[in-house]
């Protein structure tokens, strides 16, 4: 080889080298402005901090769109266990000692270029210097060397690789791929800094088949962003996601759905990102069955927070201890529980216990001064909080008095287990218990209609007919139960200002099964979604109004108490109703 091309590869090589050198990674640790040892927890924390500061849609300074871009990468190096732990010994995520390497023992991260054979070509490269030897019958192999006891020893290539690895030509060409590799190496910075990593590994990856099992009307909150990898940004969502999940770990879940890999599932539910991810909370706010809620505020871990208690489960009751009828929860199928504590809104504990056994417990809520209270000395309480249980055959239990709370997650966990075992001491009350016949309930039971007493029943006679609809064995012995207990009360008996007679209402039964025509009449979908229902039917006016919550004593005496007061708005039927 010629002196000038020897020359010309010695500068090639050196610019190659010195590229390198500029896009060395940032010291993370620097960048955060942590130390080494620090905690997940602490490096979390200051990556929370930072992404705040500058992220490009609150600091529009010049530069803060860059710094985020090196913060979302420092934090992609510390938040991975194996990043971390190679850049920690060899100055490099990826596990690859280079410039910089910071290996205990090592000379200061110095780097040494050799090329083989006495007389050959020798690159030694330190912190502010380089130098080159020729000689006669130089090698086109080089081999890199790192100081540093423990740390690896050499490795080599030949020129050829050495143009290839480093710019994707194939070595023909000192230049070749020089342009479309360099595009590479930025586009891949590029993309992690804007946080192309899919999830954290605490974040669980939903798929549909996840969604199907465990989100969808199961009873648990669920924190959920939506995402694509290439989309910035991730990094600063799933952060803030972390530590909501963190705080509020026992009451809620986290999930992460990728959009590019789980599209079907993001179409469905309507969540497709856009500029940036999407936060969700899965809520039963509004609803018993759930639903998908956007986050549209500030992404600040208190605010989301905040947001996320809200949408806890909201399906006990709070009531008034003096009023509360003790006797009505014995008329339930279900056991009953109701919470004592000094707190003036339902604790979130047992707003997410509320959730987890919607359909197996009923639960109430009650604020209470102390135990000093008359009604709480009389349920024989000593300490606050309290749980107090009873059976489907009216059997009272304290199932915990004194309740302490260490975290949000243990107490969940103990009092689900409390829940669990009188809920199987409810069964084994149930079964024991004979079942009542269908007419068991002497001259107070509640008639089934049919096209022979409809018109005694609810004819244009009788101002309103309370009709009790099921489509289950059941659903009927509920609904029959709690209208037979219901028609025995004063407040059907009474003369009222809206109709004023004392037989002003009726109350019967009626199998949806064998009448659907009949609740169509009503409404066109005939109320198929229900299993039990109340419809509160004005026969001489053509009018009715219906009630498809939770059927229990109080939201049944709530919902006759408003017919008869005239606070409920009745709307005309779509036809005249008609039985078989």
């Amino acid at each position: 080889m010629d002196d000038n091309r020897m020359k010309l590869l010695i500068l090639f090589s050196m610019s190659v080298f010195l590229l390198m050198l500029e896009a060395k990674t940032a010291d993370p640790y620097k960048v955060l402005g942590v130390e080494r040892n620090a905690s997940q927890r602490e490096i979390q924390k200051a990556f929370h901090k930072l992404s705040l500061q500058y992220h490009p849609d609150k600091n529009k300074n010049k530069g803060a769109q860059e710094k985020f871009a090196e913060i979302n990468n420092a934090y992609e190096i510390l938040s991975d266990e194996e990043k971390k732990k190679n850049y920690d010994m060899y100055g490099d995520e990826k596990g690859n000692p280079g410039f910089g390497a910071g290996h205990p023992g090592d000379q200061g991260g110095y780097t040494y270029f050799t090329s083989g054979g006495p007389g050959g070509n020798q690159f030694s490269f330190r912190p502010g210097e380089w130098q080159s030897t020729g000689g006669e019958g130089a090698s086109k192999s080089f081999s890199f060397s790192f100081g540093g006891a423990g740390g690896p020893s050499s490795f080599g290539f030949g020129m050829d690789d050495l143009f290839s690895n480093f710019f994707g030509g194939n070595g023909d060409s000192m230049f070749g791929g020089f342009g479309s590799r360099t595009g590479s190496r930025a586009g891949s910075r590029t993309g992690s800094q804007s946080g192309s990593r899919s999830s954290s590994k605490s974040i669980r990856a939903i798929n549909s088949c996840d969604f199907k099992k465990e989100i969808a009307v199961q009873g648990m909150t669920w924190l959920l962003f939506s995402f694509t990898p290439s989309l910035k940004g991730n990094h600063y969502v799933e952060s803030t996601v972390e530590e909501v999940a963190s705080l509020l770990q026992g009451a809620l879940k986290v999930g992460s759905i990728n959009c590019e890999t789980e599209l079907s599932l993001c179409k469905d539910l309507g969540i497709l990102p856009r500029r940036m991810p999407r936060v969700f909370v899965y809520s039963y706010k509004a609803s018993d069955k759930g639903s998908l809620v956007e986050y549209a505020g500030d992404l600040a871990v208190k605010d989301l927070k905040t947001f996320c208690q809200d949408h806890l489960p909201r399906f006990s009751k709070r009531v008034d201890l003096k009023s509360f009828e003790f006797s009505g929860v014995t008329l339930e199928k279900l056991p009953t529980v109701i919470l004592l504590s000094t707190k003036k809104d339902t604790p979130v504990i047992w707003r997410v216990l509320s959730g987890l056994y919607r359909k197996r417990i009923i639960f109430y809520d009650v604020e209470v001064r102390d135990v000093s209270d008359p009604m709480v000395r009389k349920l024989g309480v000593d300490a606050l909080p309290a749980v107090v249980g009873w059976l489907s055959n009216g059997e009272k239990n304290i199932l915990k008095a004194g309740i302490s709370v260490k975290d949000l997650k243990s107490a969940v966990h103990d009092l689900s287990i409390l829940l669990d075992g009188f809920e199987k001491q409810n069964k084994k009350v149930a079964s024991s218990q004979p079942r009542k016949a269908e007419t068991d309930f002497g001259d107070n039971h509640i008639p089934v209609l049919s096209g022979s007493n409809f018109d005694a029943l609810c004819g244009e006679t009788t101002p309103v007919c309370i009709i009790g609809a099921f489509r289950s064995s059941r659903a009927r012995e509920k609904v029959e139960s709690i209208l037979n207990k219901v028609s025995q009360k004063s407040l059907s008996r009474q003369p009222t200002s809206a109709l004023g007679s004392r037989d002003s209402i009726s109350y019967t039964l009626l199998d949806a099964t064998k009448q659907p025509a009949f609740l169509n009449a009503f409404d066109k979908s005939g109320f198929k979604s229900s299993d039990k229902l109340l419809v509160a039917y004005k026969s001489r006016k053509g009018k009715f109004a219906a009630f498809e919550g939770e059927l229990t004593i109080e939201e049944v005496e709530g919902f006759i108490s408003s017919v008869l007061n005239g606070d409920i708005q009745f709307k005309k039927t779509w036809q005249k109703p008609v039985l078989k």
